[in-house]
């Protein structure tokens, strides 16, 4: 797999849905479970999650783009006959009214927050007791336009503990044409929090 995706990367061709799957399946634990994917763009990993969390997961999809909030929809009508997934037009960074979460994903959207650990912090607070945080990014300490505010492994582990989560851990890295490397990790919840930020 790790080769397969090094020579795609190598020649600018996109990843596939299994190495979506691949990156963040060590996360997926259990079948099921109502899950949240902040600043879910396309969908890439929103179809991955809903792939290993089964048909018996319920996903909030929350994007500001609608236009890619409507291509994410196309995608799980052709791939899944059936889903429980609500598409949420918003900028990730609201308030947003969500139920107690088994999960939250954030693939590529971190680097969008220039006050990480404070909004690490009040998501926390939508996870359930043991509730993970997956986060897949760049693993880079230098920023640019498309990537403001990056995220390293080493980084996180830092906000993580900031923000009072435990366990945080390194599941999967693959190469990346960009800036070296991807990685996927989690981070714990370590007991249920208010969510009065969001309602």
């Amino acid at each position: 797999m790790l080769w397969q995706m090094a020579w795609r990367q190598e020649h600018n061709i996109l990843m596939t849905h299994e190495e979506h799957v691949h990156l963040i399946k060590k996360a997926i634990t259990n079948k099921g479970g109502t899950w949240a994917d902040f600043g879910s763009g396309d969908g890439a990993f929103t179809l991955a999650l809903r792939d290993l969390a089964g048909p018996l997961a319920r996903i909030f999809s929350i994007d500001k783009d609608d236009n890619r909030l409507r291509t994410q929809e196309k995608a799980f009508e052709e791939k899944f006959s059936s889903f429980d997934v609500r598409f949420i037009k918003k900028d990730f960074t609201e308030q947003i009214n969500l139920p107690e979460l088994d999960g939250i994903l954030m693939a590529n959207s971190l680097h969008y927050v220039q006050e990480q650990v404070p909004f690490l912090t009040k998501i926390r607070d939508l996870l359930k007791s043991n509730g993970k945080l997956i986060l897949v990014e760049y693993n880079t300490e230098e920023g640019n336009q498309w990537v403001p505010y990056p995220v390293s492994f080493a980084k996180f582990e830092k906000l993580a503990e900031n923000a009072g989560y435990i366990d945080t851990e390194l599941l999967e890295k693959v190469p990346s044409t960009h800036w070296n490397e991807m990685y996927a990790a989690q981070a714990i919840a370590p007991s249920l929090f208010s969510s009065e930020f969001f309602k």
